[in-house]
């Protein structure tokens, strides 16, 4: 293949160069004839295949390509670096085999050399092997896409499973579903993170054997949260069996030790026609779902309703809009007076309300936005608030009518009630509105004093120190057994309303649980705290009340919650 018109001595030196190169370059070479025969091998290519580099001669070169495909393929692109006007470089990947190691994988360089002939070129293949860097890339590839701790897809890999199903019409539903373990953080805090790490194994084993099938793949995403989506002709009835029968697999102990730990989980199931919904829709309606599922108690399965999910959306809605609301100034504080039930109607202490005026639901109850505050994080800064604006209002009317204003009671939400700087929100407040702290009371229920850390005790402990008064609202005897159970400095107990219907139901129909109701009155009366009530709507309710011996009520039978100013007239007029 050398230039005729060359003279002698440099034709020769380029031959040596060449031929120099091509024994000892690195990667193996093969010089081919018009039919892709090998006219000359390289030692390096020899040593790739396993073949001495003179046997290579006169066989083929596609005879070393394992798949017919990219024999055939090979065979029509060599064909294009033969004649006088050859193709570019191109780089082609496939398997060669090796004649004791099984196949190589190798990249392959296609290329033209001159020939002998003036104006013509014969093809020549470099080979690369790459087996072990695409064995790397393999691993990475894998570990990029399963968990490390389980061996499962990881989240990257089933949401790309997830988004290809819902766009492959072939399969009739796609059912997904979410699972996340109950109470995981108590089981590895408690036992430890190797602990923690068996049962994730576990659950993974198991759900893996649950959900076997062609169309099913299962996946860890998040830290005690996990995927499984299915595919084919699903019914509702059908995926929710199988979950069961996860839930009742999941049950059986794991064992540490002596110790046996069972697992419960919550899950969130949907079932859609591909094409219908995207993957986006799919997760959000799950994860919704699944949400639901935990807030009625977990260890349970939820599945996706419409009319459930529309009020999701709102509820969900209003909770990423609290911090606006605050900021544009849609909450407000109603005061509904307590009155005293010796018929002087005398009112010994108003009670705080949060409203929110929302500019499309309308007069919000506490109770319909702050659940959704705590999940935004939203709720100390509410209760804070709401404390601020209350005590403000309060001075104002001490301003007025001096000792003669009633005190003022404050319930915080459970959040801020729990918060460990509640004690110097509370001072802080109390002192930026200069109202003196024996005219604050302040209530909780009995779910938020059950602190088994006691720091809500020594909170409201250190704040009965400082004069505020406590009080517990309550709703069963239980709650009373907390005073005596913690030595609660309470003051007053207030029944809340469902006791007060209770009661009514009681006298209507003589029933027993008249005296049950009174008794729970006497045991208050046993622990030297004064008791009003709440929810009070009738006439009968106060009569009975008042003979029981609760000393004082609020409700909408003396009347309702009222704006600062109207509530300052009313104490005016007194």
């Amino acid at each position: 293949m050398n230039d005729p018109c060359a003279p002698l001595d440099t034709r020769s030196a380029a031959s040596d160069r060449f031929v120099a190169l091509f024994s000892h370059a690195p990667v193996g070479i093969a010089l081919l004839d018009a039919d892709g025969g090998i006219v000359s091998a390289n030692p390096a290519l020899g040593t790739l295949l396993g073949i001495a580099p003179e046997a290579l001669a006169d066989t083929k070169f596609t005879s070393y390509v394992t798949s017919k495909p990219d024999a055939a393929a090979l065979d029509a692109l060599l064909g294009s670096y033969f004649g006088t006007d050859p193709a570019e470089p191109t780089r082609f990947e496939t398997a060669l085999e090796q004649t004791d190691d099984g196949d190589m994988r190798a990249r392959l360089t296609l290329s033209s050399l001159p020939a002998d002939q003036a104006g013509m070129s014969y093809p020549v293949v470099m080979v690369e092997d790459v087996t072990d860097l695409n064995l790397l890339h393999e691993r990475l590839r894998h570990q990029n896409l399963h968990d490390p701790l389980t061996g499962l897809p990881n989240g990257t890999s089933f949401h790309g499973q997830l988004e290809s199903a819902m766009v492959d019409t072939s399969r009739a539903v796609v059912a997904l579903v979410l699972l996340d373990i109950d109470g995981f953080r108590v089981i590895n805090d408690g036992l430890g993170s190797e602990a923690g790490d068996k049962i994730l194994k576990g659950v993974a084993t198991t759900l893996r054997q649950v959900f076997d099938g062609v169309d099913e793949n299962v996946a860890r995403l998040t830290g005690d949260g996990f995927g499984v989506l299915l595919k084919g002709d699903l019914t509702p009835q059908h995926v929710i069996k199988r979950v069961e029968h996860a839930f009742d697999r999941l049950a059986e102990p794991i064992y540490f030790g002596d110790t046996g730990v069972g697992i419960s989980a919550s899950a969130g199931i949907v079932l859609r026609a591909p094409g219908g919904a995207s993957d986006r829709d799919m997760l959000r309606a799950a994860e919704v779902t699944l949400h639901r599922a935990k807030e009625a108690g977990r260890a349970r399965w939820m599945l996706f309703e419409t009319d459930l999910d529309t009020e999701d959306r709102r509820r969900y809605r209003l909770g990423a809009g609290v911090a606006g609301g605050l900021e544009r100034g849609e909450f407000e504080v109603h005061y509904q007076p307590t009155v005293r039930l010796d018929g002087s109607r005398v009112v010994p202490v108003v009670n705080a309300m949060l409203y929110w005026n929302h500019p499309t639901e309308g007069r919000l109850d506490c109770d319909d936005f702050v659940p959704l505050a705590d999940a935004t994080g939203m709720t100390v800064r509410i209760g804070t608030w709401m404390l601020d604006q209350a005590l403000k209002d309060y001075a104002e009317w001490r301003r007025h009518a001096g000792d003669r204003a009633p005190d003022l009671c404050v319930r915080p939400p459970r959040r801020l009630a729990i918060d460990d700087d509640l004690v110097k929100i509370v001072r802080s407040q109390l002192d930026k509105h200069d109202v003196p702290s024996t005219a604050l009371r302040l209530c909780a229920d009995g779910g938020t004093l059950v602190d088994a850390r006691g720091e809500v005790h020594d909170s409201l402990s250190v704040l009965n120190e400082i004069g505020v008064k406590l009080v517990l609202a309550v709703s069963a005897a239980a709650d009373l057994e907390l005073i005596r159970r913690n030595d609660m400095p309470v003051d007053y107990v207030s029944l809340n309303g469902q006791i007060v219907d209770a009661l009514l139901d009681a006298v209507e129909s003589g029933s027993t649980q008249y005296e049950h109701l009174a008794h729970l009155v006497r045991s208050a009366q046993q622990l030297g705290v004064r008791i009003g009530a709440a929810g009070v709507r009738t006439e009968e309710q106060a009569n009975a009340l008042a003979g029981m011996g609760v000393v004082a009520a609020r409700g909408r039978f003396f009347r309702g919650p009222l704006p600062a100013e109207d509530l300052a007239e009313l104490i005016n007029a007194n």
